[in-house]
């Protein structure tokens, strides 16, 4: 049985655990694409496209991996994840292909098109208060004791980073052949962690660049201090759900403080101008908390030098939520 408590770590996540995630993607997928994007400022980014993932998100990388190395004992006592919805369908699109039981503890203030989608696939669902401050992770412990289920952490699992930093090894490899090189600089959205320690993993000799909405920039704060940072508990509201994680896990901080990354904030509304941008000019649909790092380049808080790629890290947004959006002037 896994813990999910943040102080215990069963192995530490390695590249070598990157690569061999990334063999598993590569058989289970296609890559998704690395497009160019001209930036108001006559820059070019890179935008790795990992709303076109099944589950449109990149999350689907962490669970295949993480579910795929389960025994078959504990593949016959189910998984137990925590998610606002990404992560939850990762999970639950991998235990119905691997024929998995799943349940999914999420917010009850979770977007309906989340909720929907995860349902549809096959998973059950538990509920908690995330605006009244019911603890997830105290709901997921309650589950596993019960069950005898394996944790699948959206962020804070050794396999859980090792998956999200395929998606590294793939954007090297497309950069090589568009760009003439490999990435100098990787601007990503960031909660937990897990896509950024990934990242870093994957990609040892590019700057990984973190980015949370205003508030919630406790990943951050982290990396500035040098110690775990929680967000506070009259964090203002944000519109990436996906991103709305209390702290991140001494795994994934390791990891990224080992790397001496640097993270940053953005606005609700240089969010939404981000999304709209994506829209326009690549013709895709970025949720609010995909579209985190993409807002840092066109706010001017990180710089594009050409090699540079953003990850667009999903597309699960509401429809006539994100109609509304694209809508503003």
């Amino acid at each position: 049985m896994t813990n999910p408590s943040p102080d215990m770590i069963e192995r530490m996540p390695t590249r070598e655990g990157v690569l061999r995630a990334a063999g598993k993607m590569a058989q289970l997928l296609p890559q998704t694409p690395l497009l160019a994007l001209d930036l108001p400022d006559g820059g070019i980014v890179w935008c790795k496209a990992e709303t076109l993932q099944p589950v449109g998100a990149f999350k689907i990388r962490g669970a295949w991996h993480r579910l795929t190395d389960l025994s078959e004992d504990e593949r016959a006592r189910g998984v137990v994840a925590v998610s606002s919805g990404n992560h939850a369908q990762g999970v639950a699109w991998a235990a119905r292909r691997l024929g998995i039981a799943a349940t999914i503890v999420m917010p009850n203030d979770a977007p309906q098109v989340k909720l929907a989608a995860t349902r549809t696939l096959g998973a059950q669902i538990v509920l908690y208060d995330r605006p009244g401050g019911e603890d997830r992770d105290s709901v997921a412990t309650q589950l596993v004791g019960q069950s005898g289920a394996t944790l699948v952490h959206a962020y804070g699992d050794p396999w859980v980073i090792e998956g999200q930093g395929s998606a590294g090894i793939e954007l090297e490899a497309q950069m090589e052949c568009l760009a003439e090189g490999g990435p100098t600089r990787v601007v990503t959205p960031c909660g937990g962690g897990g896509l950024t320690a990934g990242l870093a993993l994957a990609l040892p000799d590019a700057e990984i660049v973190p980015v949370e909405p205003e508030g919630w920039d406790d990943v951050a704060r982290s990396l500035a201090s040098g110690t775990i940072q929680r967000v506070a508990r009259d964090a203002p509201r944000t519109a990436c759900d996906a991103l709305q994680t209390p702290a991140t896990f001494p795994i994934n901080f390791a990891v990224m403080s080992g790397r001496g990354l640097e993270g940053l904030s953005v606005t609700e509304a240089e969010v939404r101008a981000a999304q709209r941008y994506a829209f326009s000019k690549l013709r895709l649909v970025v949720e609010p908390g995909g579209a985190a790092g993409l807002a840092a380049l066109l706010a001017g808080k990180v710089a594009a030098d050409g090699r540079t790629v953003v990850i667009l890290s999903g597309g699960n947004v509401d429809p006539a939520t994100f109609a509304a959006i694209i809508a503003e002037t």
